[in-house]
């Protein structure tokens, strides 16, 4: 461009220009899933938060499925094969819907199905990975348990040789899609480490139980895994990994989708605070032409769109094989600490409104509570960082 060409017009909507970082094909992807979840999910979400449910969610994947937005980041097996960035467009407009819904889609693609496609064996992706792209099969991931979260290394559900079989026993916990999944990638202590194994959930011993009273992630399905003399044939086993790093490189690749989610939420909160600042009228005229308000509007835009800018670099180290844990650890903590800023501010703008499932303002806000510690709580994360920055180990 000549030094003397016009710049475009100033997008309210997009002010750093985001949208030209993006390839047609990375536009298609994202506007087909905004269109899904403003037919599918914004009708009816705020109900289903406020009764506590996520009903018809074997249809919603079936949907989610048809539109290939499971498992989209994987190669083969009837997986979308997308890029990075396309997978974190998908999670953004998702969450800009609602966290519940996008935990559904990142447990089932990034955690289960990422299980099995880089661990698991041949038999065992096309047994589960073409139903699970298609949403016919549901899964969960069970790593976290009631006494063990931060600290995977201590979990105690344990995995037996008996004769050629394994017998699982133990309990998992706030397990997303837990109640509804078909196969579940269970992580177990066994005399040889840490392994995985998928389990279908119909096998005896397993049950699932459903977890209520829930005030975040209303609407989305968490349950309890138990797993009681659960006997797997020797071929359960997901045979590419022993130890930790199994569950933890998948932790990073559902990670990468939080840090785009993330800013979905906000986007939601700060779009309802500009519409209502410039709608609500006091003192004889709408409350976004007042100073402190225009300031907190600003604020919230610069915030919102650097989250979504160090998403897409994010996404293109990824797509370039270049993204390392500590700089999703980055984009973790910054982004959904950010993203919880945003629900906030937009709560003060809309006053007591703010409280009301009208708006999304609350139930987003609510949400991220939960998005805030799942997959690493915020002092994981700033140790991860702190250990990458100083060398130094301060875990224990």
């Amino acid at each position: 461009m000549s030094a003397s060409a016009k710049p475009p017009p100033f997008d309210p909507a997009d002010p750093l220009g985001l949208d030209e970082l993006l390839e047609p094909e990375d536009l298609a992807v994202r506007d087909t899933v905004r269109a899904w979840a403003a037919d599918r999910v914004l009708p009816e979400v705020a109900g289903w938060y406020e009764k506590g449910e996520l009903p018809g969610i074997r249809e919603l994947a079936r949907e989610l499925g048809g539109i290939g937005a499971l498992g989209m980041s994987l190669d083969g097996y009837g997986c979308a094969g997308a890029s990075a960035v396309q997978y974190g467009l998908a999670c953004l407009e998702l969450e800009a819907a609602d966290s519940g819904i996008r935990s559904l889609v990142s447990v089932q693609g990034s955690l289960a199905m990422y299980a099995i496609h880089r661990f698991g064996s041949e038999e065992q992706k096309r047994e589960w990975l073409p139903r699970m792209a298609a949403g016919e099969v549901i899964g969960c991931f069970g790593l976290t348990e009631p006494d063990v979260g931060s600290d995977p290394a201590a979990m105690r559900t344990h995995a037996k040789k008996d004769g050629t079989d394994w017998v699982l026993s133990g309990r998992k916990m706030w397990i997303t899609n837990g109640s509804v999944a078909g196969v579940a990638v269970v992580w177990a202590r066994t005399d040889e480490g840490i392994r995985g194994f998928a389990v279908p959930t119909g096998t005896p011993g397993f049950s699932a139980p459903e977890i209520k009273h829930k005030w975040s992630l209303r609407a989305s399905v968490t349950s309890e895994l138990v797993l009681d003399g659960v006997r797997l044939p020797a071929d359960a086993v997901l045979p590419g990994v022993t130890g930790l790093k199994g569950p933890l490189s998948c932790l990073s690749h559902a990670r990468y989708g939080i840090v785009w989610g993330a800013m979905g939420a906000a986007r939601s909160c700060f779009e309802a605070a500009v519409d209502y600042a410039t709608s609500r009228e006091q003192f004889g005229r709408p409350i976004g032409g007042f100073q402190l308000t225009q300031a907190k509007l600003a604020d919230m835009a610069v915030e919102l769109h650097k989250g979504i800018l160090l998403a897409h670099h994010l996404g293109r180290r990824m797509d370039a094989g270049r993204l390392r844990p500590e700089q999703v650890s980055f984009g973790k903590l910054n982004n959904v600490r950010e993203a919880l800023d945003i629900c906030r501010t937009a709560r003060t703008i809309l006053g007591a409104n703010g409280i009301s499932l009208e708006y999304p303002v609350m139930r987003h806000a609510t949400n991220l509570e939960s998005v805030l510690t799942y997959e690493g709580t915020v002092e994981m994360h700033q140790l991860v960082l702190g250990k990458a920055l100083t060398g130094l180990d301060a875990f224990r």
